[in-house]
């Protein structure tokens, strides 16, 4: 976890022989290994000058040269990172954009296959969470001053779990990211910082830049050393006056004989101390680059660290880093095949995000397993309060996110595996995930726990800011929903509302008059093209490939899901024909629709995922949580039937429990009384 933007997955590449119009009619047959970029496609080989869609938008929309301009590099890195993908894979081609745009529709794309195993990936979840169960059991997890030991780390590390993610060629396991996902949702319910470091480390931090964009040479000079531990990772991308715009880096490298020197500063950087490895993302002659750097072992006159307090992330290391002519070899450069630095940060986010959901996931487990013992403890007028209708509600909404996180994880992880980008599936995973977290936190557990949860020592007293910070992580949820919306609209806009925006721009006006001959001429090509699509659109019914379904609830929702999704195209661009080029500017708007069509996805997995289990509390928990998405999409309100459905479910958990929370241990209720 980190309150940086990190890097992900590396993705299948470009086939030579792949079409820009493929689109698969189910799943790929075959799973492959991670693989490299396309290392056919020649660094600069973009067209140089070219406009992005995002900047010729928002330029014809009236906003700044200057944001127009910075808006257009980030969307250009976008457009690289697209790049790197085989065709089928590309964002055109994704479960979520398929299903909004398209009117044939697998939903074999929807669903999880079962997970394949692997014996020594396998050895190496069962020994890691071994060794931090045991730590936390004996009180030695933390030191003195509250952060994972270095024992810990060193333990871990010897058993191969800092090396998940690398080729087992470098010293690593080569697990693949489901079975990654999985092993930090076991290891968030023992102690969600430990699974975050693992993301950090092998997700977000130099682990995939290296083993993604790296030469032979460096995989073979940094990879074993990042496999083993002896040298974790961060990735140093934000700085004080640059988040989300990364057109505002001001750290740069100079190259001078054999080395870049370094200067500039970075901030909220994760397991970023002394004697770590970093993917710093600075300006080369005015172009963001990423060096690979092996921090020294102590702070001297050209590295010190900025120390703050922070009340996120407190387990690990998160610290400002300060470089004053730092000195990094020029070797240590990383070269993407096509654009530069950014494309770099930006190829990798996905990964980072499926794994903040899949500790949610965990994290959750936790709360529900702390609030099954409380409840049954807590009495209330001579009572239980967990026979209580409030309280049975919390617990069932509570198990209906949990079902909901793992289906969106593994989903999503599986997508990554067969070769997806996956931006918009990922995207809509963090939200999901963060958001669920938050609320389980905050609405279901503090509230079931009173005034307890404050006491220290309390998992959420102790766990609060923990259990918020992921709404920020990976990009703020609202401002990464205007980001999956804008992925969503882009190839329609570029196919039928930029040749209308260019048209009207070269006329000189803002709004077309119908009755000025002059506008309707100039207009009459991309109006017919789009008028074309939308007659087209309107007429044609969608088909989604049917899938046997026993539970009548979850049929129920996967129906209605389907049926949503495919009425979404003609929303938006209803939506994109009311604001025109002023659209950027509604983003409350965007916000909304967005939000939305996220939660129809939600709903959609979500009931495929749990079609598939034989435990009748989990189908019920997925129906909870379906039910719950459906009134937010309508607008509507909750029945006598949903709150008797999801109070019925909180009674069977909390009389019988769930086999999800197997393995799962409380700590002691504080401050019993007698």
């Amino acid at each position: 976890m980190s309150l940086d933007i990190h890097p992900s997955e590396p993705t299948k590449p470009n086939s030579s022989d792949a079409k820009s119009d493929a689109k698969p009619d189910a799943k790929p047959d075959a799973k492959s290994d991670v693989a490299q970029p396309n290392a056919d496609a020649k660094p600069g080989s973009e067209k140089p000058g070219s406009e992005s869609f995002a900047e010729v938008a928002l330029r014809l929309g009236g906003a700044s040269v200057d944001e127009s301009k910075r808006t257009g590099l980030i969307d250009t890195a976008d457009d690289q990172v697209e790049d790197l993908f085989a065709a089928q894979y590309k964002t055109t081609n994704s479960p979520v954009h398929r299903a909004v745009w398209d009117k044939q529709v697998p939903t074999e794309l929807f669903e999880v296959d079962a997970m394949s195993q692997n014996e020594s990936v396998s050895l190496v979840v069962e020994q890691s969470l071994k060794i931090v169960r045991k730590h936390r059991d004996d009180g030695t997890l933390l030191d003195e001053n509250g952060k994972i030991t270095a024992k810990v780390l060193a333990e871990l590390g010897s058993v191969g779990y800092w090396g998940l993610l690398v080729s087992p060629e470098f010293g690593g396991s080569g697990a693949t990211m489901r079975q990654f996902a999985e092993m930090i949702t076991q290891m968030a319910t023992i102690d969600p910082t430990v699974a975050g470091l693992a993301s950090v480390h092998g997700c977000i931090g130099a682990v995939d830049p290296v083993r993604s964009f790296g030469t032979d040479e460096q995989k073979k000079r940094f990879l074993p050393q990042l496999a083993d531990g002896c040298r974790l990772s961060a990735f140093a991308l934000t700085e004080p006056g640059a988040g989300s715009d990364l057109t505002a880096l001001r750290t740069t490298a100079v190259l001078d004989g054999d080395d870049y020197v370094v200067n500039g500063e970075k901030l909220f950087i994760t397991n970023a101390i002394p004697g770590r490895t970093i993917g710093l993302v600075c300006k080369i002659d005015g172009k963001p680059s990423v060096l690979v750097v092996d921090l020294p072992d102590e702070e001297n006159e050209h590295f010190r660290l900025k120390r703050y307090g922070i009340y996120a992330l407190r387990r690990a290391n998160n610290n400002g880093l300060i470089f004053r002519d730092f000195r990094v070899p020029k070797d240590n450069l990383l070269v993407p095949s096509q654009g530069d630095g950014l494309t770099i940060a930006y190829h990798g986010l996905n990964l980072g995000r499926v794994s903040l959901c899949a500790n949610a996931a965990g994290a959750m487990r936790w709360m529900l397993a702390e609030m099954l013992p409380w409840g049954a403890y807590r009495e209330t007028y001579g009572q239980s309060i967990d026979r209580r209708e409030l309280v049975r509600r919390r617990i069932g909404r509570l198990a209906g996110l949990i079902v909901a996180c793992d289906a969106m994880t593994a989903w999503c992880a599986d997508l990554l595996d067969q070769g997806y980008r996956g931006e918009m599936e990922c995207i809509v995973a963090k939200i999901f995930g963060s958001e669920a977290q938050k609320e389980a936190a905050i609405e279901l557990f503090m509230k079931t726990h009173g005034g307890r949860s404050f006491l220290e020592g309390h998992l959420f007293g102790d766990n609060v800011h923990e259990f918020l910070a992921p709404c920020i992580y990976e990009g703020e949820g609202e401002m990464l929903g205007m980001a999956f919306f804008k992925s969503l609209v882009k190839h329609h806009g570029k196919l039928f509302f930029e040749p209308i925006g260019r048209t009207l721009s070269e006329l000189g006006t803002a709004k077309p008059n119908p009755l000025n001959p002059r506008h309707a001429w100039a207009l009459r090509k991309p109006l017919s093209s789009y008028a074309k699509w939308w007659v087209g659109h309107q007429i044609s019914a969608a088909h989604w490939s049917p899938i046997p379904m026993s539970d009548a609830k979850l049929a129920g929702h996967t129906k209605f899901a389907q049926r949503y999704l495919s009425q979404s195209g003609m929303r938006i661009s209803t939506t994109m024909r009311t604001f025109q080029l002023k659209l950027a500017d509604r983003q409350c708007r965007m916000s909304a629709l967005s939000l939305d069509i996220q939660n129809a996805v939600v709903m959609l997995v979500t009931s495929l995922y749990a079609k598939a289990s034989n435990d009748p509390i989990t189908r019920a928990a997925a129906d909870t949580v379906c039910r719950e998405l459906q009134l937010k999409i309508r607008g509507g309100k909750a029945s006598n039937a949903d709150f008797r459905q999801v109070t019925d479910l909180g009674s069977q958990i909390a009389q019988q429990g769930w086999s999800e929370l197997d393995g799962v241990t409380s700590g002691e209720i504080m401050m019993p009384y007698k």
